[in-house]
């Protein structure tokens, strides 16, 4: 997963990688990806009897959250690899292998739970490998990988939908399945098919090749990321009122922007969101590490927050919330307390429970 104070999936690199000053704007930005992801999962997003506002406002993380988060990921893939890139020394090719398993096994194992939650983790660790590859790759190559496959993905994902006649049905797998449904839900036809997510992923891995560090650089990520979110949602908005909403599949689905319609409009929206929150947490980071500790701390606990939200949705709060006013507070209560015990965590214990599983060997002790 894409965090931890000294080892992360995402944006810490492992001690034998060596260790470049930690961007804690990367790490804020995180907690707000959690915090969304967390509010999307408790739902419900709509309900009857709620003002329009109270909706909207309360969709906003709806498909931003988890894009936010998977080029966090990309990022944190560069950063980890950055001192095999720059002097030639071997990549962590251990922890990077042994993250992937441990993602893609917690994924479909946490899948079982009862809480109506399509896990990412899984899709995370499938992204991871198909990383590899490209760790050491040009930076011009990792781009236009990227953009290939956000042009591609959605037309092969559409395609296939024609072709077989089948809509997908955006199941996660499960280790209670087949190997086959596993590996086509992962692919093509789950939450976060590998297809359509793997382009903000090697978007991340091209933004975490930048100069994170500078001014000038972060004012293109605020700039540029506005620039695009504003663009692609207007477009999109521009030809929905023009053609209509696009219902089904077909190639008219193209033109929309909706949230996790798998459409380039909608990637390059949500992506340029992420990229615009971004540069703004790099650009305060001073502001953000002497006012926002608290939510850099979450940031650093990110997988064991991700993983403990399950288990209170599914023991806890399921088969609730019944209305949008209870998903608000139960939403704004478990982003309080995660917060409130990360935060507290870190300052006395440093690395989070689940984080220290991430290096290779595992650190089990402090």
């Amino acid at each position: 997963m894409p965090s931890m104070p000294h080892t992360s999936v995402a944006d810490s690199p492992d001690r034998s990688a060596g260790k470049p000053r930690r961007l804690r704007g990367l790490d804020a930005a995180r907690a707000i990806a959690i915090i969304g992801m967390l509010a999307v999962n408790v739902g419900p997003r709509k309900d009857t009897g709620d003002t329009e506002l109270a909706v909207v406002i309360y969709d906003i993380p709806a498909g931003r959250a988890s894009l936010l988060f998977m080029i966090l990921a990309g990022i944190g893939m560069s950063l980890m690899t950055k001192r095999s890139r720059e002097t030639g020394v071997p990549l962590p090719w251990q922890t990077i292998l042994w993250r992937a398993v441990l993602l893609i096994f917690s994924g479909l194992a946490l899948q079982m739970l009862s809480h109506d939650v399509s896990v990412i983790l899984t899709y995370y660790g499938i992204l991871f490998f198909c990383g590899l590859p490209l760790l050491r790759a040009p930076t011009w190559l990792v781009t236009t990988l990227a953009t290939i496959s956000l042009v591609s993905g959605p037309l092969i994902w559409l395609f296939l939908q024609q072709q077989t006649s089948t809509t997908f049905d955006f199941l996660a797998p499960s280790l209670a399945d087949p190997l086959w449904t596993m590996v086509h839900s992962t692919l093509l036809t789950g939450a976060y098919p590998v297809l359509i997510w793997l382009a903000p992923f090697l978007f991340g891995m091209v933004l975490g090749r930048l100069k994170l560090a500078e001014h000038a650089t972060q004012m293109r990520l605020i700039v540029w990321g506005g620039v695009s979110m504003l663009l692609a949602s207007g477009l999109s908005l521009v030809l929905v009122a023009i053609n209509g909403q696009p219902t089904g599949y077909g190639w008219d689905q193209l033109i929309s922007g909706e949230a996790h319609s798998m459409m380039p409009l909608w990637l390059i929206a949500g992506c340029g969101s992420a990229v615009l929150l971004i540069g703004i947490f790099l650009r305060a980071e001073h502001w953000v590490s002497h006012r926002l500790s608290w939510l850099v701390s979450a940031g650093r606990l990110s997988l064991t927050i991700y993983v403990a939200h399950l288990f209170v949705l599914a023991f806890l709060v399921r088969p609730g919330p019944e209305t949008l006013f209870q998903g608000y507070l139960i939403s704004t209560a478990m982003s309080a307390f995660f917060v409130v015990a990360a935060h507290l965590w870190w300052r006395k214990l440093g690395i989070g429970p689940l984080e220290r599983l991430l290096s290779w060997p595992p650190r089990l002790t402090r």
